[in-house]
């Protein structure tokens, strides 16, 4: 290597880590969704809401005791609104994409177990 005309290239960091295939998909979600971000937010914000309303309708309009369905209706707002604010506040997209994941996810699973 001493009478090399070539750079040595020296691997740092993550020698022997593999991502896995649901950290590439978040990745490259994040990225779409960092790179076009205020035309996503916007959709986001309606489709989110529309999805923390219909799961607030099925809350409310099971037959489950108050104490559960207050807990319930107020874990769907406050995500709902989490998102919401953190787009208007204009945070970090990193935190405001994880708000949506978290509040999509959290509601979807609130429909399905209302609806079985």
């Amino acid at each position: 290597m001493k009478n090399s005309d070539t750079i040595p290239m020296t691997h740092s960091g993550n020698k022997n880590r593999k991502e896995n295939g649901l950290k590439k998909i978040y990745d490259k979600i994040l990225t779409e969704y960092k790179s076009k971000e205020f035309g996503y937010a916007t959709l986001a914000i309606l489709a989110q809401s529309c999805l923390g309303g219909i799961s607030a309708m099925l809350i409310l309009s099971t037959n489950i005791s108050a104490g559960a369905k207050i807990t319930q209706l107020f874990s769907v707002t406050l995500l709902s609104m989490g998102y919401n604010g953190a787009v208007l506040a204009q945070l970090k997209s990193r935190l405001a994409f994880n708000l949506l994941l978290l509040s999509v996810v959290f509601s979807s699973i609130v429909i399905i177990a209302h609806l079985f």
